[in-house]
């Protein structure tokens, strides 16, 4: 994989972001700080604080015990021109398994809450629903560049996404229906460390996953008076992979109800490799016509 320099900037300008400074002392938690990237809405991106959560947990784990499961809620929206204070509660460590609880702050006030799950490599039963067929590969579907680009949708933007519908960002999808596939890799090569990996995962994670809701509907990201926030995320690592290869994002809306949407997704290496499982939980006001 090869990267051109603004690719480069963007995945290294991540990297900076997801590298957090510890306080040094521990007393009752672990505190770690971090920086933001600059977003045109002023509002961090959930998925970088995603990641960043999951990287201060794993800062007080060894290395081998890798996290298989995180739960969160986003609380408040978070200012981008901010730094954030992360909390880590060293809540369980057993033989195989550790769970840690992390807080992200802005201004003494939470602005998202994670609890997550460590496991130490081990043998036993495996299944894993396999990959979609039919899909075109990546190379074979148009990158969504020039329209983010144009747009500013996404600020710094570190990832190559490519919908194999076709983007909904400016004009909603013919089909109403609430499913979509989405092709997606960091721009540049990222460092080996598999928890680089695993946290890069996170932050992908959060991307296009409302959209199978939106795509039920009809509604694209421009629609005037649209306003879309995401509630809790969930994620599962069941293999490793790395980020900065091609992931195939299958993803479909089972409901919606009472301005909220859900919103499942399964994560592939091009192989065909089950790496990932998300679900998240939005809240969706689409302006009602006269």
């Amino acid at each position: 994989m090869t990267a051109d320099e603004p690719a480069r900037r963007s995945v290294d300008a991540l990297l900076s972001v997801l590298d957090l400074t510890s306080s040094g002392a521990r007393t009752t938690e672990d505190i770690f700080t971090g920086s933001s990237q600059p977003m045109p809405t002023g509002r961090v991106y959930g998925g970088q604080v995603l990641a960043q959560s999951l990287i201060a947990t794993e800062r007080t784990l060894p290395e081998e015990r890798a996290v298989h499961s995180m739960h969160g809620y986003f609380l408040r929206p978070g200012d981008a021109t901010q730094g954030i204070t992360f909390s880590v509660d060293r809540i369980h460590d057993g033989r195989s398994f550790s769970t840690r609880r992390a807080q992200a702050f802005q201004g003494g006030l939470p602005i998202f809450s994670m609890i997550a799950s460590f496991q130490d490599a081990g043998p036993g039963i495996e299944h894993a629903e396999p990959m979609p067929t039919g899909i075109p590969a990546p190379e074979y579907v148009e990158s969504s560049d020039a329209i983010l680009d144009a747009g500013a949708l996404l600020g710094v933007r570190p990832v190559d996404i490519r919908h194999v519908e076709g983007p909904i960002y400016q004009q909603a999808a013919q089909a109403h229906v609430a499913q979509q596939a989405v092709w997606v890799r960091m721009r540049a090569p990222l460092p080996d460390d598999p928890r680089v990996h695993r946290a890069a995962l996170a932050y992908l994670s959060d991307l296009t996953i409302q959209e199978s809701i939106l795509r039920r509907h009809g509604v694209s990201w421009n629609l005037k008076g649209l306003k879309v926030a995401s509630l809790d995320h969930a994620m599962w690592w069941h293999r490793p992979g790395r980020a900065d290869d091609w992931l195939l994002y299958v993803q479909s809306s089972p409901n919606a109800r009472g301005g909220r949407g859900l919103a499942q997704g399964r994560i592939y290496s091009r192989d065909g490799v089950l790496v990932a499982t998300v679900a998240q939980e939005i809240m969706v006001r689409v302006p009602q016509g006269d």
